[in-house]
């Protein structure tokens, strides 16, 4: 996680505050001044400044610089660190013209664009402005007032801050209409202020709050106190994540953020509609509401979330867990527990994760338990753990009647009855894996297994099925010996191969096997029978099985 970056914008207001109050002494006749302020305020500032044209009004009582440019530190790039059409500064006209004392009263900058840059050890390009000038107020006693001065207003008015990393991780992130007004500015103490912006793909953000004083070591190490809301937040279209990278969401935000320049805490709820978590799932159908607390320490870029909430309806998915941000990417080592939530309530969220019923089937009633772990990098971590549900049916999907080769055990419209389905799954962007697999069907019996789903949806699973052969098996129509034989050979397991994918899984049973098994073998001879009374082997089977 970054340092938040209302601290950057802050900051790069300051700094044109610092400009205009070294900048407005030498300002009658200034025109005549020019190089020596703009050598002055580049000493100052430790970065070049370039300005056009300055004016004063004496029936305005403003100062008006047109065209300021201030370098960004070459370590981090070769174009301004800010640009100005123009800087207005409200002055007390009789002080500055009779005694050359400077009074602002308010301080102006019109369509200002900010280039704020972050770099792969955590340090911001503005993070050393003006501290040339800080170093100075210790050496004279005129300069180390500048510290302690205060300024009524100040307002940046539709500008523009672009945020980027260095090296690049991807697009830059734009705040554009940028507004902001601060009232009884001081570098010394605390000064209230209101921060409005328009976000890539339609979001607005807005800000209230409180920072300073500024840190005259580290200007992004400000102390800050805000309230955050933010409407129509889109992480796709706004560049934070990639499309591929599955994260979706359209989002209001509500958020309070605290800083002492070394540690942030954060709270708040995220109230996503459409909401996508994994590049294989498809948006929730219902909004979904995420609360979180969280403590982030600004020097190692690391923090702890004490409980990340996922509810919908009356279901409520708690995480908690620690992460690290490290260019280019956040790695998080999260627990998550599901303790025996409703399905029905459930089942709205399974889209987001990425899982899929079977066409035209959904989960009714029972209840879902998860211990998942998720670790690894957040926009494709690995998630695994032990998942249980019990006490469903699958509504709209007869199992039995889709296992190719056997004949059917029983047929319900009602779907398919589940008293325990477990396994143990791990989950990544290459796809899931299922081990440990354990189903109990009441209407057909046991079965256990592994296989894989991959990252399309395509199934590979073995299973082995202990049918329940007083549910009709077809073994007990033939009676005798025979019947004995198939019951024992259904009761030892049959196995079973899954394709096809979680939307139409293709099902079948593997009869050779079936055959080769104890007492398989007693069946073949049965089949193919001994001397004249040797039965019908195409008969006996179109009896047991079908494809």
């Amino acid at each position: 996680m970054k340092k938040h970056p209302l601290i950057s914008i802050l900051v790069a207001a300051v700094v044109l505050l610092l400009l205009a109050v070294l900048l407005v002494p030498l300002f009658v006749n200034a025109n005549t001044f020019r190089p020596t302020l703009e050598t002055q305020l580049s000493a100052a500032l430790g970065r070049k400044v370039t300005l056009g044209n300055l004016s004063f009004s004496f029936f305005s009582g403003s100062l008006v610089a047109d065209n300021i440019s201030i370098a960004d530190d070459p370590a981090f790039s070769s174009q301004p660190f800010l640009q100005a059409q123009s800087l207005r500064i409200g002055v007390e006209v009789a002080p500055l013209l009779f005694h050359r004392q400077l009074r602002v009263t308010s301080f102006v900058a019109d369509s200002p664009s900010i280039n704020l840059v972050h770099n792969a050890h955590g340090v911001w390009n503005f993070s050393n402005i003006g501290s040339t000038a800080a170093s100075r107020t210790q050496n004279t006693q005129q300069e180390s007032a500048l510290p302690n001065f205060t300024v009524g207003q100040m307002k940046v008015e539709d500008g523009t801050a672009v945020v980027s990393d260095m090296p690049s991780t991807g697009p830059p992130f734009t705040y554009s209409k940028l507004n902001l007004s601060v009232q009884q500015f001081s570098f010394a103490k605390a000064f209230p202020f209101v921060l409005s912006a328009a976000l890539p793909g339609g979001g607005l953000l807005d800000v209230k709050g409180n920072a300073g004083p500024v840190n005259e070591k580290d200007a992004s190490e400000t102390p800050l106190g805000a309230n955050i809301s933010v409407k129509h937040f889109d992480p796709v279209a706004a560049g934070v994540v990639q499309k591929s990278q599955g994260i979706s969401m359209l989002a209001d935000i509500t958020a309070q953020v605290t800083s002492d320049g070394q540690t942030l805490t954060s709270n708040g709820t995220v109230h996503a509609a459409q909401l996508q978590l994994v590049a294989d799932g498809s948006p929730a159908p219902s909004p979904v509401d995420i609360t979180y607390t969280l403590n982030h320490n600004l020097e190692s870029r690391s923090g702890q979330i004490n409980d990340l909430a996922i509810r919908t309806g009356g279901v409520t998915v708690h995480a908690n867990g620690t992460y690290v941000t490290r260019s280019p990417q956040t790695t998080l080592a999260f627990h998550l527990a599901a303790p025996n939530l409703p399905i029905d309530q459930v089942e709205a969220l399974l889209p987001a994760f990425g899982v899929r019923l079977p066409s035209g089937s959904r989960l009714q009633g029972g209840t879902l338990t998860a211990n998942l772990s998720i670790n690894g990098p957040a926009t494709a971590p690995i998630i695994s753990g032990p998942v249980q549900v019990d006490n469903t049916r699958l509504t709209g999907f007869d199992l039995s009647s889709k296992i190719g080769g056997l004949k059917p055990v029983s047929s319900s419209q009602a779907g398919t009855q589940i008293q325990t389905l477990r396994a143990n799954v791990n989950s990544s962007s290459q796809g899931t894996r299922i081990d440990d697999l354990y189903a109990a069907l009441p209407l057909l019996g046991t079965a256990t297994g592994a296989g894989t789903i991959a990252p399309g949806g395509g199934l590979n699973f073995q299973v082995v099925a202990k049918l329940n052969t007083t549910s009709g098996v077809a073994g007990q129509e033939l009676g005798g010996f025979l019947g004995q034989a198939v019951s024992t050979a259904t009761a030892d397991g049959i196995p079973i191969h899954i394709t096809g994918t979680t939307s139409n899984p293709v099902i079948q049973a593997d009869l050779s096997k079936l055959l080769q098994k104890n007492p398989g073998n007693l069946l073949k001879q049965q089949i193919l029978g001994n001397g004249n009374n040797k039965p019908n082997a195409g008969n006996l089977l179109n009896k047991l099985f079908h494809h």
